[in-house]
């Protein structure tokens, strides 16, 4: 659970000639996770691909650009199917050529339809002319430019233009034609003239007749080409879903083929001997070897290297030498009768499956957000789960909120095909679960104390739920700021016993009691002496709702004082000076830390009530009498003397003074208002939980509990096969 599966290093050793065979059957087993061959032992040489690779992998590249042109997904797949090398060869060309001709064809047809779409652009700014294209050029004496400008200063600039003897501006709504006609020979006059004045030039179509006549045929040759695009479309749409299982059955097919051709790369090979290495899980090693008799007999010898031990150097591979000979033909056959020729990289580490509860595993998510565990550490997942939602749920606690998260964590879990995603979902609806939970105890749905009344006061006869927020009672919010610092206690403990363990596999004890053992034991001695009652009489610096809390006896403060000195003593030793600086972080800054979650829970609280007080209105009654009322089934108790409570849809106060009417005891338009304000204000309220206790318990599991024991950079197990999917070989 804490550990991945036990991982075996195993060797496959036998001649080329079964190589084809051995290649196939472990494909099938999809259990090794192969290892790659460094090349660097004298003798071998790492394989070639097999006959074939090249050609499936242009076949692949061909079926994968179809899938992307056809726009296949797996939705179209259909029935399993058996694809042929004959169907690779003749009907995936039959369906590259058809698609091929239809692609280009719908390509010629975008470059008309955008060479039209841009003979518009150029062409509508004349039609609010009103004068014929073929107007507006083509003379021998007049010179005509045609653009957008300010008319009066395009003629003031033209009257006093020495090249001009006459001119004439026809103005449309946005366009300008000018008529010029020259005093000389010269071509550019009229270009000359205008350069004084702001002026855009376009240019004249090539074209005859009136512009809005153009515009209108040229919109109906658009039309034209957008309904032959949508044939194309339409044909295309057609092959998709004649040819979609095809193709995704020859995607598979070709991957696998590409997969087993080009295997041999990993492997370390003589020219008659091939040896390949790689992990599997070792509780399937019987079965991995069963399957390789079963196919070659006794033409490959299968070793089981080692069993992967958990500390740092217990994986290293244990080949028959240390120092491999060459290897000479006559070793072909002895590779056969066990033994291995050849080392692989001492340094290849095993993979990691990690190994979880079914529960606990969409938390697995959360863990590879930071990345997946060394085979060498400890998986923090089951407490990941174990907090994660606990800390979540407690921080917004509400019946109405933790349905809505559930909700949304079941919609992501059943909704998409990512890994990612639908773990993801399942973390939400353990989120989700905890929050209703936590606003069952509460006595709240919405921030209203609907189940305090129907559930406890109404069905079981309690004078109230068993826990409150702390907004009204007081106490309770000491409570939980005292209770926050517990939690970061328990969780920051566990996870400095995680840091001894792997430290202590991977450096050695001295190393592991220096830097976790000895941070944990000063948090743990200022903790127990911060909820002691030593030295409460004598105006410590402790809040008095600390040391309130447990009540723990003077001794407990001493023994952890005590506790603490040592663990100054060691992080000091074990760090130095820089040790000794961060000693306060250790002793108390992380711990103090965890007070966020008491800091949302009143948050989120507030929030809530203050959506609802504007909804509903609020009155608060003073009671002539104390009283004093046992939460968490006489665990606690607290004096109340005043009680809040919502209007909902009466105004009966019972006598007590009205903090606010509440928008729906304000009329019709009031109840509309209110109606808006109570729904956005919850979805608000849904939301922030997500960014604010969401994140700030993130914050929590990664920065403070993370980073005590945690490095993370583990490989995830890829064993040689292929899940089919759309093929079958029967």
């Amino acid at each position: 659970m804490l550990r991945p599966e036990r991982m075996s290093k195993v060797s496959v050793t036998g001649s080329k000639r079964v190589i084809d065979d051995v290649i196939e059957t472990i494909h099938d087993l999809n259990l090794v996770h192969l290892s790659d061959y460094d090349g660097d032992i004298e003798g071998f040489d790492n394989g070639n691909p097999m006959e074939g690779a090249d050609d499936a992998s242009e076949k692949l590249v061909t079926v994968r650009s179809l899938q992307s042109t056809l726009d296949v997904d797996e939705a179209d797949a259909g029935p399993t199917r058996i694809v042929t090398d004959e169907a690779l060869e003749t009907e995936l060309e039959e369906i590259r050529v058809e698609v091929n001709d239809l692609d280009d064809r719908y390509g010629e047809l975008e470059d008309e339809l955008r060479d039209i779409d841009e003979r518009i652009d150029a062409v509508e700014p004349f039609a609010d002319l009103g004068i014929d294209l073929d107007l507006l050029g083509g003379y021998d004496s007049l010179q005509v430019a045609v653009g957008e400008g300010n008319a009066d200063d395009v003629r003031d600039e033209l009257r006093t233009a020495e090249p001009i003897e006459a001119f004439e501006v026809f103005e449309g709504d946005d366009t300008l034609a000018v008529f010029a006609y020259p005093r000389s020979d010269d071509p550019d006059a009229l270009d000359d003239a205008l350069v004084g004045v702001e002026f855009a030039r376009l240019e004249v179509p090539d074209a005859e007749g009136s512009p809005e006549a153009y515009v209108e045929e040229l919109r109906h040759d658009r039309e034209t080409i957008e309904s032959k695009l949508d044939s194309v479309e339409s044909e295309l749409d057609d092959l998709r879903v004649e040819h979609a299982g095809f193709l995704l059955a020859a995607e598979e097919k070709l991957s696998i083929d590409v997969q087993k051709a080009e295997v041999p790369l990993q492997f370390a090979t003589t020219e008659h001997a091939f040896v390949a290495e790689g992990w599997i899980p070792s509780d399937e090693y019987a079965t991995f070897v069963e399957g390789l008799q079963d196919a070659v007999g006794e033409h490959a010898a299968v070793e089981e290297l080692e069993q992967a031990e958990y500390e740092p150097s217990g994986h290293g591979h244990h080949g028959p030498s240390d120092e491999p000979e060459p290897v000479t033909d006559d070793e072909t056959e002895a590779a056969t009768d066990g033994g291995t020729a050849a080392e692989f990289d001492e340094d290849d580490s095993p993979p990691v499956i990690q190994d979880n509860p079914g529960v606990a595993r969409p938390f697995e998510a959360l863990t590879e957000v930071i990345n997946r565990p060394k085979y060498t550490e400890l998986d923090p997942t089951v407490v990941l789960f174990l907090t994660f939602p606990a800390f979540y749920g407690f921080m917004i606690g509400d019946l109405g909120y933790g349905i809505l998260y559930g909700a949304l964590g079941f919609w992501l879990y059943r909704g998409f095909d990512s890994e990612m995603i639908s773990k993801l979902g399942g973390v939400a609806m353990w989120a989700g679960g905890f929050t209703a939970l936590f606003g069952v105890l509460y006595g709240e749905i919405f921030g209203l104390h609907l189940v305090t009344e129907y559930l406890w006061h109404g069905a079981l006869g309690l004078a109230d739920a068993p826990l409150k927020k702390g907004l009204h009672v007081s106490a309770f919010a000491e409570l939980w700021l005292a209770a926050s610092l517990l939690f970061g206690i328990a969780h920051l403990a566990i996870g400095y016993v995680f840091g001894l363990v792997n430290e202590t596999r991977s450096h050695g004890l001295k190393a592991a009691v220096t830097e976790s053992g000895g941070p944990l034991l000063l948090m743990a001695g200022v903790g127990a002496w911060l909820f002691s009652t030593h030295m409460q009489s004598g105006g410590g610096p402790r809040p008095e709702l600390l040391y309130r809390a447990l009540e723990l006896p003077p001794i407990v403060g001493i023994v952890g004082l005590a506790l603490a000195v040592l663990g100054l003593v060691l992080v000091t030793i074990g760090e130095g000076a820089a040790g000794f600086l961060e000693s306060p972080t250790y002793a108390l800054v992380n711990t103090v830390s965890y007070t966020r979650i008491a800091a949302v829970l009143l948050a989120k609280a507030g929030m809530a009530y203050v959506v609802n007080l504007l909804v509903f209105g609020a009155y608060e009654l003073h009671l002539e009498e104390p009283e004093t009322v046992e939460y968490m089934f006489g665990l606690f108790s607290a004096t109340l003397e005043h009680e809040t409570h919502f209007m909902l849809f009466n105004t009966h106060t019972h006598g007590g003074e009205v903090l606010f009417p509440g928008l729906i005891h304000m009329g019709t338009a009031g109840v509309l208002g209110g109606i808006v304000v109570f729904v956005l204000g919850h979805l608000l309220v849904l939301a922030l939980g997500v960014t604010s206790a969401g994140l700030q318990t993130l914050r929590l599991e990664y920065v403070e509990f993370f980073n005590k024991f945690y490095e993370g950079g583990g490989e995830k197990y890829h064993p040689f096969g292929h899940q089919r999917n759309y093929t079958t070989e029967d």
